[in-house]
């Protein structure tokens, strides 16, 4: 048979590469069919609606060779080939020709031994460097760095010592990193690398993709990756507050009808366009549908500031008067300029430039409307007694919404790249196309001709997705071996927490073992095994402390953590900022603090929390020792 397959050249390849990594925003390697459809929108191509469904159908059906519903670039560049798209090639080079401040970066990829090329917005960089430098203005541990120039490379240099990235990772989750873990004087490469592998492990446990990042490319200053990586951090703070269990107030955006369970499985993204429209909707003004298109003109913007503004009614608030005026001018970048002279009334002129409004650029418009809410959201909790409120009941201390151990899943499957990003654990997992992408990561095979894909149909859409479940609990059982004991796929489609956690849990513990497998040339690893590894390991290294099980009270103390970090990296424990006589429950929470953020700068990548060593929670005990143990192991190779 005659192949007929058309070759792409390198030109073609850089610009297929140029456009794959302008929707693979977080670097994660993959795009999904949702974001090409997007893409085929964006690129105005002369195709009927129709047409598009169909090439996204193909896409799935040609591309997507592993059917996961993500396309890697690999996997991009067959579906070209297969639809011979010299079209849509040029159409992706016009897109990136007319995207200003696009700049480009020298890079390699597998698909060419010629190089391909990297890109990154220079507007999106201008505006991180804004943000950095109010965030951490006061901050002294940056003053060597800081303020950034917006306008040179100064951010690429200035995060290469990871001092800023780890401020900032603090910054969008608190405590994430003990401070006294980062290396701050007398900076060497050595304890250069030690801060980048501590921000990039500490990343990963709030959930940020890091697959592809080392510390030498931050080191190096690989834009690319280094502004998909703080994208990321900031995002995370941005969103911390834009989920019902941290701010009840959200309830005041239910719709008629409408049951608070379906409002609390929103996305961050879903309550923000939902608060907007809110406020627009009290303004008498079109509702938006999305953060790009819909703001250019900014006069969304002008209504929306105008209802969030202070109007005095609290003692002591002030009132701050929006000046409407603006909102005539016939010119859109000059209406925008106006715009902004008004947020910045209200200290939120972060983000956005006027030719950022006008261009629609969705990703900093977002952070531009995020961090108007986390400023002046201007919601009151509703009285509304048609609320079933018993649905808040775990929504107050001490569980506050998420259990710390639902987000130390959630995070460690975002870390991994899955797709879609999981925002609730349970509703997020109702179809099971996350648990397919998890079996595939711990090498048990996934028959994707048998899962049921989204869009699923309006009526018997749910009854695919307990197909889907069932075949997970299936795949569970007979190919993981994994104890299942009572777990039928209505339970994962259902949210049951507890049946949901013990296949979560059981994944999680394989792709732990698998690690450590594969650095034990292949011999099997069980809780036997580690902890014998590291009952030696401390014996070997003359240390007093030993664990007799993943249960054992002294790990409370974070004694047998410490001394082990010591027995893999000497000197890498300051023994000054250990307390080991007559502990009380702050010392041995700053024990559990100081091990975990140590642990992660020697290169550790550990989900646990401080709580979990203190509270000697078995499961998140053995990923701990598993870590430590992995890294042991590294270390002799």
């Amino acid at each position: 048979m005659e192949n007929t397959t058309t070759v792409i050249s390198r030109e073609e390849l850089e610009e297929l590469q140029e456009a794959f990594n302008k929707i693979d925003i977080d670097n994660s390697g993959y795009v999904s069919d949702y974001e090409l459809q997007d893409l085929f929108k964006e690129a105005s191509l002369p195709l009927p609606g129709y047409k598009v469904r169909e090439i996204v159908e193909k896409i799935l059906v040609v591309a997507d060779s592993n059917k996961d519903g993500r396309i890697s670039f690999e996997e991009f560049v067959s579906l070209i080939q297969e639809l011979k798209s010299k079209d849509i090639s040029k159409t992706f080079r016009k897109i990136i020709n007319k995207k200003e401040g696009i700049t480009a970066i020298g890079g390699t990829s597998s698909i060419s031994s010629e190089g391909t090329q990297h890109s990154y917005s220079e507007e999106e960089k201008v505006a991180f460097v804004n943000w950095i430098n109010k965030a951490l203005k006061e901050d002294p541990d940056c003053q060597h760095r800081l303020p950034m120039n917006p306008n040179d490379g100064s951010l690429f240099k200035c995060l290469a010592d990871g001092i800023i990235l780890c401020k900032m990772i603090n910054l969008s989750e608190p405590d994430t990193i003990d401070e006294r873990a980062i290396n701050k004087k007398k900076l060497t490469p050595f304890t250069i690398n030690e801060n980048l592998n501590l921000a990039l492990n500490s990343a990963s446990a709030i959930g940020c993709t890091v697959v592809n990042i080392g510390a030498q490319d931050l080191k190096d200053g690989k834009p690319h990756l280094v502004m998909g990586l703080l994208w990321q951090i900031i995002k995370v703070g941005l969103f911390a507050d834009i989920e019902i269990s941290r701010n009840e107030a959200l309830i005041a955006l239910l719709k008629e009808g409408e049951e608070l369970e379906e409002l609390m499985k929103l996305s961050p993204e879903e309550l923000l366009l939902r608060w907007v429209n809110y406020h627009l909707t009290n303004a008498g003004w079109n509702n938006i549908s999305n953060f790009s298109q819909d703001i250019k003109d900014s006069k969304a913007y002008f209504h929306l500031l105008n209802q969030i503004a202070p109007k005095g009614d609290w003692e002591d608030e002030p009132t701050i008067d929006i000046d409407l005026s603006g909102f005539n001018e016939t010119n859109d970048m000059k209406r925008a300029e106006y715009m902004l002279k008004e947020a910045d009334k209200l200290g939120c002129r972060q983000f956005v430039t006027p030719a950022d409004v006008v261009s629609g650029n969705p990703k900093l418009n977002l952070a531009f409307v995020a961090n108007l809410f986390n400023t002046y959201p201007s919601l009151h909790k509703p009285n509304n007694n048609d609320i079933d409120m018993s649905l808040l009941e775990d929504l107050t201390p001490p569980n506050v919404g998420e259990s710390k151990e639902e987000r130390t899943f959630r995070n460690w499957m975002n870390s991994l790249g899955v797709h879609p990003y999981i925002n609730h654990l349970y509703s997020d997992l109702a179809d099971a196309l996350v648990i397919f992408q998890l079996y595939e990561m711990i090498r048990v095979p996934v028959n994707w001709s048998h899962v049921n894909k989204p869009p699923y149909p309006a009526l018997g859409g749910n009854m695919k997705k307990i197909e889907n479940c069932n075949y997970a609990v299936e795949i569970g059982k007979n190919m993981a071996n994994f104890s299942l004991v009572g777990i039928a796929g209505q339970d994962l489609n259902e949210g049951n927490a507890t049946l949901t956690l013990a296949l979560v849990w059981q994944l999680m513990r394989r792709y732990t073992l698998n690690v450590l497998s594969d650095l034990g040339e292949g011999e099997k690893v069980n809780d036997e095994i580690i902890i014998q590894w590291v009952n030696q390991t401390l014996k070997s290294a003359k240390k007093k402390t030993s664990i007799s099980s993943f249960k054992d009270k002294s790990i409370s103390t974070s004694l047998p953590v410490l001394d082990l970090i010591d027995a893999i990296a000497p000197n890498a424990i300051r023994e000054e900022m250990v307390k080991r006589q007559n502990l009380s429950e702050e010392d041995k929470l700053n024990n559990a603090k100081y091990a975990i953020s140590v642990a992660r700068k020697i290169g550790a990548r550990i989900y646990a929390l401080p709580d979990d060593l203190v509270e000697v929670k078995p499961k998140m005990v053995l990923t701990v020792f598993a870590c430590l143990m992995g890294k042991g192991l590294n270390r002799i190779k």
